[in-house]
């Protein structure tokens, strides 16, 4: 029999010897290493759902399981920090499973000669997201690495949720007739974040959008919204999340250019940064695949929980492929492909 590391290995080994800065960007080679390293690894049926977190039986109780490590810098950003992003980004995936969070996990990895007073603020800002997103912090770990092998510090957070609905929230659960329905504007927390690590000063200042998604998710559950998929915009954005969904739906997606919201602001910082705000990241931002027939009463929920102008932006228009086809506002279509490089790189 042969040894784990006697096996052949598909890209991305075979043509990257070392990781890249891009294999974690939520682009082509991050699809890449999950697909063919991590799935192929670890392979069970929770995993092959390829969800924002793994949805489990115990003891007859459905319960939503999942992790996210937080590298971004500047630590500190228009809209939050490292701290807020870590406690609303868990928070965030377990939403996305249809799962109302409960508990969380925190490990620290802090870098020898960090400031305390800059990790009292920012364990500050995690206990104050907790509370507003009603969930505790409830273990946690932390280790000290040597001075300039740490980059200040990283985060690693793990969430547990219940899920207390009958409604079965899954990539695979997208039909044909759906409306892609979005709860605001894109772009705004990428562009937050590459303005200050880049010292850009725009005529508005742009803040990251970064919240918890649980009151805008429950709104459309409580309500008996037929929600069929939900999935948070963060790396790779609108574009990338589209396109996962869509491989996992082995469904067509059609996208309208001209619905898509984007702030004045954030367009125009990425037409002077040579970016497309369809691959910006955004942590405060979902896309909800809902019933054709609930779709007003879904935005007009949303509308109540978001002063960001939530719009439907696409629909589910065939099954049997797997496409994200943009219209664009004068009628011509082409076909969204991830990222084959690194927009922006430690974003979250």
């Amino acid at each position: 029999m042969s040894s784990p590391h006697s096996r052949s290995c598909p890209m991305p080994m075979q043509k990257f010897s070392q990781i890249l800065l891009a294999h974690g960007g939520g682009g082509q080679l991050t699809h890449q290493l999950i697909e063919q390293l991590f799935i192929p690894t670890f392979e069970n049926t929770a995993l092959s759902c390829r969800h924002d977190g793994a949805v489990l039986d115990v003891h007859h109780a459905q319960i939503a399981f999942t992790t996210d490590s937080y590298v971004v810098q500047p630590l500190f950003f228009p809209g939050g920090n490292i701290g807020t992003l870590a406690v609303n980004g868990t928070v965030n995936d377990l939403a996305m499973c249809g799962a109302r969070p409960l508990y969380l996990s925190a490990g620290f990895i802090l870098e020898e000669g960090f400031s305390m007073p800059l990790l009292q603020d920012i364990v500050d800002s995690m206990q104050q997201a907790a509370q507003t997103a009603k969930v505790q912090i409830v273990t946690g770990d932390t280790k000290v690495v040597d001075r300039g092998r740490g980059d200040g510090l990283f985060i690693n957070t793990a969430g547990i949720g219940i899920i207390e609905h009958a409604c079965k929230i899954a990539p695979q659960h997208i039909q044909v007739g759906d409306v892609v329905i979005i709860n605001g504007d894109i772009g705004r927390h990428g562009i937050a974040i590459m303005a200050m690590r880049e010292g850009l000063r725009f005529e508005s200042a742009i803040e990251s959008d970064c919240a918890a998604l649980i009151d805008p998710v429950f709104a459309l559950l409580d309500a008996e919204i037929s929600v069929h998929c939900l999935r948070d915009l963060t790396r790779g954005g609108l574009a990338s999340a589209l396109i996962e969904l869509s491989e996992g739906a082995a469904m067509q997606i059609q996208l309208d250019e001209a619905a898509i919201p984007i702030s004045d602001e954030v367009q125009g910082a990425c037409e002077i940064l040579g970016l497309d705000p369809l691959y910006v990241a955004n942590e405060g931002r979902f896309v909800a695949f809902v019933a054709p027939q609930d779709a007003e009463r879904a935005i007009a929920l949303l509308e109540q929980h978001s002063p960001y102008n939530p719009r439907i932006v696409g629909h589910v228009i065939q099954s049997n492929s797997s496409a994200v086809i943009l219209k664009n506002k004068i009628g011509v279509e082409r076909m969204i492909t991830r990222l084959s490089g690194e927009q922006l790189p430690r974003i979250c």
